[in-house]
C-alpha cells in the first residue's frame, strides 16, 4: 500500500514544484545567473584592462552595467607641409592607409575615418592604448604626419566597452 502511495505521490510533487518558481525554491532563475554571469565577465574585463594600465569605470543603468573604458581620439588635421607633388602625395596616402589599417589589425585603432570637406580636421582615429603617450607616439609614426602633411591632436575619450555606432 505504501508503495502505491508514493507511485502515486511522487508525480503529483513533481508536477506540483514546477509551478512554484525557481526563486521561491531557492534555486537562481536564468536572469539572476545571466547578470551574475555578466558581472563576473565584466569584473574579470576590468581587473585585466587595470592590470594593463587602462582607465575603466563601471556605470549602471538600471539592470545594466557598463564598464567604460578611456580611449583616444586622434584628430588627424592638415599639417604645415602640404606641398608634396600628386606623385609623393599619392604615395604618401597610400602609405598613410596601409599604416592606419595595420593599427587596425594590430588592435591599436578602434574606429577610423575621414571627414568630408576640405576642413582643417581631416579625419579620427581612436586609438586603444593604455595611456595618452602611447597614442600620441602611435599616432605620430603615421607616414603622413611624419611627413608633415597631417598634424594629431590627442583626446582622452570615454566610452562603453564593446559599444557599437548605430
Amino acid at each position: 500500500m505504501k508503495k502505491l502511495i508514493y507511485t502515486l505521490a511522487f508525480p503529483l510533487l513533481l508536477i506540483s514544484c514546477k509551478d512554484i518558481p525557481e526563486q521561491e525554491r531557492g534555486i537562481p532563475g536564468p536572469e539572476k545567473i545571466a547578470v551574475e554571469k555578466s558581472k563576473m565577465n565584466i569584473d574579470s574585463i576590468e581587473n585585466d584592462l587595470k592590470e594593463k594600465g587602462y582607465q575603466t569605470f563601471k556605470y549602471e543603468d538600471g539592470d545594466t552595467t557598463y564598464l567604460m573604458q578611456q580611449y583616444y581620439m586622434v584628430f588627424l588635421k592638415s599639417g604645415a607641409n602640404r606641398s608634396q607633388d600628386s606623385t609623393e602625395a599619392a604615395r604618401l596616402q597610400k602609405e598613410h592607409l596601409a599604416y592606419l589599417s595595420r593599427m587596425a589589425e594590430e588592435g591599436y585603432a578602434s574606429l577610423i575615418g575621414p571627414f568630408g570637406g576640405d576642413g582643417d580636421i581631416r579625419g579620427i582615429a581612436v586609438y586603444n592604448t593604455a595611456t595618452l603617450e602611447e597614442a600620441d607616439s602611435l599616432a605620430r609614426q603615421d607616414p603622413m604626419v611624419k611627413a608633415g602633411r597631417l598634424e594629431v591632436e590627442v583626446n582622452p575619450w570615454w566610452t562603453a566597452k564593446g559599444g557599437k555606432l548605430n
